[in-house]
């Protein structure tokens, strides 16, 4: 399948500057494989090494750190030469020895002529004590769940994904029919590969869920591998509340669904744990439409989403049979899973600052404020086609912002103030703004 991550890999490559890179994002999001394509495509030979439960590596680096003595283990334990200019390195894992991790501060400095991508668990590696961190000699890229986009085209919709991103909106209204079908698809499989290439090969939403309960199986297994004893509870508490902080129509994330009583300081650990993982996403409120927004952000008022809307589906027990009663899935569960899309599609755009806003008397709520391109820009988003905006107009009238989006299952529009956005769309939104 593609992933517009490559893209990203290849400028990398080609950069003057470049330096060994740490692609980030939750587990099972594909990284492994990523780094593997980009091995297969751009270079001559690709060296992988991963370290979990390798002992050998673990010897390797536990002495020094001299770059050519490194080299020279990882040649003779590969059996071949590593040509710096025509290899790619990939160190998978590399939170499971630490050291490996340090050393990228000396393949930058004494060694850039080889070129180095590594994927671990941040979480594993912070919790290392004694690992010094390579501030400032790393770069990162984080990957996501396939997007809507990609989605479609590993679908073999490759057509209908062109047509998203030359923005063609007249002939997009044309077949709305099947980009609705296909976000239905999308609600209940979302972007984890195994997920997806499941569903493409075999069209079994059965099999879409096993997979889903499998991987969220894993999840579980790694709070108890990675986060100390003391706050697995807690985690698993804050994950399991989720999918029903999502479903109340709450204002903010409420302790007291994780608990009878609960406090914010009891799970500030846990959420954060979470949020390093790349598990979910945290969005934060704002009381204002200042640039930045960070500057307006309220510590302790945010919504907490899910990596993936197909992962939150299967949590909340969403039944395969809402994809064949039409217009169902947006009336069940509608809005958390709306809100869970759109957040997660805005996840992936570069650069774009992601919040939400209410007043103070609670009395306004806007879904999303995004911060891009130096505007505030409020985003309402609708499940069905309903275009009533009251809170954005509210919004508006207080703040008068340059553009306002209202995103929903209605064909696109643009107003004196407001672009309508279908949701199927949603990626477009750094263009539109």
């Amino acid at each position: 399948m593609y992933r517009t991550a490559l893209e990203k890999l290849y400028r990398w490559k080609e950069s003057r500057h470049r330096k060994p890179l740490i692609i980030e994002g939750a587990r099972q999001v594909g990284k492994t494989w990523l780094m593997k394509e980009f091995g297969r495509k751009a270079y001559a030979d690709t060296v992988y090494i991963n370290f979990d439960a390798n002992s050998v590596m673990a010897e390797l680096f536990a002495s020094d750190l001299d770059t050519n003595r490194l080299i020279l283990g990882l040649e003779l334990y590969v059996g071949r030469k590593i040509d710096p200019e025509n290899t790619l390195l990939i160190f998978d894992e590399i939170q499971e020895v630490p050291r490996a991790l340090s050393s990228l501060k000396y393949f930058y400095e004494d060694a850039p002529q080889y070129q180095i991508v590594c994927a671990g668990s941040l979480p594993g590696i912070a919790l290392h004590e004694g690992t010094s961190f390579p501030v400032g000699k790393v770069d990162f890229l984080k990957l996501y769940p396939l997007s809507f986009r990609e989605f479609l085209m590993a679908a073999g919709q490759e057509s209908f994904a062109e047509l998203l991103a030359r923005r063609d909106y007249p002939m997009i209204a044309s077949f709305r029919q099947a980009y609705i079908d296909a976000l239905r698809q999308y609600y209940f499989i979302g972007g984890m590969p195994e997920a997806v290439q499941s569903f493409v090969e075999d069209k079994d939403f059965n099999e879409v869920r096993a997979i889903q309960k499998r991987i969220l199986a894993a999840y579980e297994q790694d709070f108890s591998k990675h986060a100390p004893n003391s706050t697995v509870p807690k985690i698993r508490m804050v994950w399991n509340s989720i999918p029903s902080q999502l479903a109340k129509e709450n204002k903010k994330f409420v302790y007291g669904l994780v608990r009878e009583g609960g406090r914010a300081k009891e799970y500030e650990t846990a959420i954060l744990w979470l949020c390093d993982c790349g598990l979910v996403h945290r969005v934060s409120r704002v009381n204002a439409a200042g640039i930045p927004l960070k500057a307006y952000e309220d510590l302790k008022a945010f919504k907490l989403f899910m990596a993936d809307v197909g992962l939150l589906g299967c949590m909340a027990g969403l039944h395969q049979r809402t994809l064949l009663e039409g217009n169902r899935l947006f009336t069940e569960f509608k809005g958390a899973l709306t809100e869970q899309y759109v957040c997660q599609q805005l996840q992936t755009i570069p650069d774009m600052g992601v919040y939400y806003y209410t007043n103070d008397r609670g009395s306004c709520e806007v879904d999303f404020v995004l911060d891009y391109d130096g505007q505030a820009v409020p985003v309402e988003a609708k499940a069905e086609a309903n275009l009533m905006a009251k809170s954005l107009r509210t919004y508006r009238d207080r703040f008068n912002p340059s553009v306002s989006v209202r995103t929903s299952m209605a064909d696109y529009k643009r107003e004196e103030w407001l672009v309508n956005l279908p949701l199927y769309t949603i990626e477009e939104m750094a263009e539109e703004i």
